[in-house]
């Protein structure tokens, strides 16, 4: 059998989602979590074989958790199932250590084998997506991609600043480089823009 955690901050996709996978003769769904942090916690004490996670969830992003998955427990593979089919996203899912992506709108049984493959130590990626996502890369730093998401919410240059134990020159050279490099006018623009991109 192979053991699966269930991470989906949604009850009725998560309720979905166990029970479709529970009609699976070789998967065994050994714990469910609605947060990052939950998820996390769960993957500590039952070490499950694969973890299926959504990405954006309270507490600890899909993503956050891939990485601190890899990094924490090796021996868990994890498969992002989303709604969305940004290219940006998969990059950081795969850099994060995700072993499979695929969107909400697929069948069960797609799922169902993404995590047989992944579990023998495979890979699965939504076939547009995977075209897709070599076409454009994140051309965001870290910092720039955290100073924008600061800009993104309405903080002010000093706000930003102070937040990220940052000068406002810093603050101010890195939104500039953020919104040159997504060709915007304005920060308002760039965040925007790196968001429907994914890199945000």
């Amino acid at each position: 059998m192979i053991r699966v955690l269930l991470a989906e901050d949604q009850s009725l996709v998560l309720g979905a989602l166990s029970a479709l996978l529970s009609l699976e003769d070789d998967l065994e769904v050994v714990g469910t979590a609605t947060d990052g942090e939950a998820a996390l916690g769960l993957v500590r004490t039952l070490l499950p074989d694969v973890l299926v996670t959504d990405i954006e969830m309270p507490r600890l992003s899909g993503l956050d958790l891939a990485a601190r998955v890899r990094e924490d427990f090796p021996g868990v593979r994890v498969v992002i199932v989303t709604t969305f089919a940004r290219s940006g996203y998969l990059r950081r899912a795969l850099d994060a250590g995700a072993r499979g992506y695929l969107l909400k709108d697929a069948p069960a049984s797609e799922l169902a084998e993404a995590i047989r493959r992944v579990h023998a130590g495979g890979r699965a990626i939504a076939p547009a997506l995977a075209e897709e996502a070599w076409g454009e890369r994140d051309p965001l730093t870290d910092r720039e991609r955290q100073v924008l998401r600061e800009a993104e919410a309405g903080a002010s240059t000093a706000a930003i600043a102070a937040r990220l134990g940052l000068s406002e020159g810093t603050v101010r050279n890195y939104l500039s480089e953020a919104i040159s490099k997504v060709g915007a006018g304005n920060r308002a623009e760039a965040a925007r823009k790196a968001r429907e991109k994914g890199w945000l």
